[in-house]
């Protein structure tokens, strides 16, 4: 039987299935013993909170500090005075442990599902994963346990939550399909991560195969068949071995230049958001790193702030370990849809709009001057960039540059050096800094464009929100012309011009924007060999030609299709 999904990572997987069904909860009726099911409750959510530590801390071994804060706001939901509140409320008021659980999170999921601000809708889908767990653990139901699997399957499941992922084991799990979910889930971010084969979306999966069931899965087409004939698993095994090959070919480019047929050379980098995320780096050849998410630091941290000492340790690891290579630092991009524990935000209609990034670090120069120190105090050790996020106006940007320069007089006025070759530059994700990019050169030594942002700023559209998906193309020529205006504006000032966004390591959107003369593309590791393949098939007077054609389009599609035209070719 064929089945059509969502691919979200490349790869295909052959083997057996392994149907993961979760227990039915069945809600008790009537009154109950307040103080005996009060009990109940306690000792589950002390069991849940357990729980989800232990599955934190066996997913940290194979996930990064990005996809373990999942965990962390699975934890801050299971400790939530106001959750526990409500539902020992309604125990007191004579309900059982699993009615009053059950009411209480069906009236949060509806409540964070029906907001129109991304980082609420997706808190639905932690309520859901931590509710379940609790109730199963006051009914005594046991969750399936996926560290049991000992043979090689692909995970058939109605939705693969952040708990089922980070207990997957890669030597036994071959890549996984669910009913629902899109490329921005939970599940397909993971799947990326772990470098799992996954499709998505594939409505009819749960009622087309059973346990045991043989299954291919391309993850590359999106295509799904259960009990494959002879000559289709012929067919797959053929095409999974060339996907291997292909993969495995591309270490000849590991420590090669990213030169274009006509000697045109860029810089492929790697985002990272720890320390260790620097084994990656390494192991794809990447050229330096093009965005340093710092906030992780600050999530990872459960009751304050992280030191001085801490943040200094930190950095001066990487750029270690970077060996010469440049390391762009993003500073503090907290707000939105990142929160941290120990600091309250007030409640602000869009705070993806609001208080935020560099805005809040200009506002609250006490937390903004420590990760300075430490970045200073770390320079000497490598080649080190700093980067605000965020940046509206020139006086924003002037405010900032400022502050990192006069803190640097002050610690030399301590006597510690700090390194003179600091490049001190800026995101562009906002559209008015697109527009006057020639401007912010003239103050900003390199520009990185941060596409995620700039797309959904720019259409207006939140990327998050699946009714309006549709909106976030980033082919489309509008924010070609942005883009072409930041780099530039960039080179105008003899700058240099990054791009970190998910769109920096897009196969279809490198060669427009080798034409339009981006000057480093920065990506998740694992996409660094296979676009230096691409960037090393291509040469640069040619994606000129197509990029002046690709602005002269109206549409995506029409930018799509020329540069298939290039990329078949």
């Amino acid at each position: 039987m064929y089945l059509k999904g969502i691919a979200t990572s490349s790869g295909i997987a052959i083997g057996k299935v392994y149907k993961l069904e979760q227990p039915t909860i069945v809600i008790s009726e009537g009154s109950k013993d307040p103080e005996k099911e009060l009990q109940v409750f306690e000792d589950a959510l002390t069991k849940t909170i357990s729980d989800i530590e232990q599955i934190k801390e066996r997913a940290s071994a194979t996930l990064a500090p990005e996809e373990l804060a999942i965990f962390d706001a699975h934890l801050m939901m299971a400790q939530d005075p106001e959750f526990k509140d409500q539902i020992t409320g309604m125990i007191k008021d004579g309900s059982g442990a699993d009615q009053a659980t059950k009411t209480v999170s069906d009236m949060m999921i509806s409540m964070f599902e029906s907001m129109d601000d991304a980082y609420f809708k997706e808190r639905a889908a932690d309520i859901k994963d931590v509710s379940f767990r609790l109730l199963c653990n006051i009914l005594g139901l046991t969750i399936p346990d996926l560290t049991t699997i000992d043979e090689e399957v692909v995970i058939v499941a109605e939705e693969m939550t952040p708990s089922d992922t980070a207990q997957l084991n890669k030597k036994y799990a071959l890549g996984f399909v669910t009913e629902i979910g899109g490329k921005t889930s939970h599940a397909a971010i993971m799947a990326v991560a772990l470098g799992l084969p996954a499709v998505v979306g594939c409505t009819g999966i749960m009622a087309s195969c059973k346990h045991g069931d043989k299954i291919i899965l391309d993850a590359k087409e999106g295509d799904v068949i259960v009990n494959p004939s002879d000559e289709q698993l012929k067919e797959y095994e053929e095409k999974r071995i060339r996907f291997l090959e292909e993969k495995a070919a591309l270490q000849v480019l590991l420590d090669k230049p990213s030169i274009t047929l006509d000697g045109h050379q860029v810089e492929l980098v790697a985002n990272i958001g720890s320390p260790k995320d620097m084994d990656n780096v390494i192991e794809n050849g990447a050229e330096g790193v093009g965005l340093y998410r710092t906030e992780f630091l600050y999530m990872e941290s459960t009751d304050d702030f992280p030191s001085e000492e801490d943040q200094f340790n930190a950095y001066k690891v990487v750029l270690e370990r970077a060996e010469g290579k440049r390391i762009v630092v993003r500073t503090l991009d907290i707000g939105g849809d990142k929160k941290l524990p120990y600091f309250e935000f007030d409640p602000e209609m869009n705070p993806f709009l609001g208080y935020r990034a560099i805005r809040l670090c200009l506002d609250r120069k006490d937390i903004f001057k420590t990760q300075v120190r430490a970045l200073l105090r770390a320079s000497v050790y490598g080649k080190l960039a700093i980067m605000f996020p965020m940046i509206a106006t020139i006086d924003e940007f002037r405010a900032a540059k400022d502050f990192v320069l006069e803190t640097k007089e002050e610690l030399k006025g301590e006597g510690i050096p700090v390194s003179d070759e600091i490049e001190i530059g800026m995101m562009v994700e906002i559209p008015a800094s697109a527009v006057l990019a020639d401007e912010f050169a003239k103050y900003a030594d390199f520009f990185s464009i941060g596409t995620n942002d700039l797309i959904q700023y720019s259409m207006a559209a939140d990327r998050m929100s699946e009714k309006v998906a549709y909106l976030y193309q980033p082919l489309n020529p509008s924010i070609l012309r942005l883009i072409k205006m930041t780099i530039d504006g960039a080179h105008s000032q003899g700058r240099w011009c990054g791009m970190c966004g998910e769109m920096g390591g897009d196969p279809m959107a490198a060669p427009v924007l080798l034409g339009l003369g981006l000057d480093e593309f920065s990506m998740s590791a694992t996409k660094i060999l296979p676009t230096r393949k691409i960037i090393t098939s291509l040469n640069k007077k040619e994606m000129e030609e197509l990029a002046q054609k690709a602005l002269k389009c109206h549409t995506e599609s029409e930018v799509s299709e020329l540069v298939k035209s290039v990329l078949k070719g």
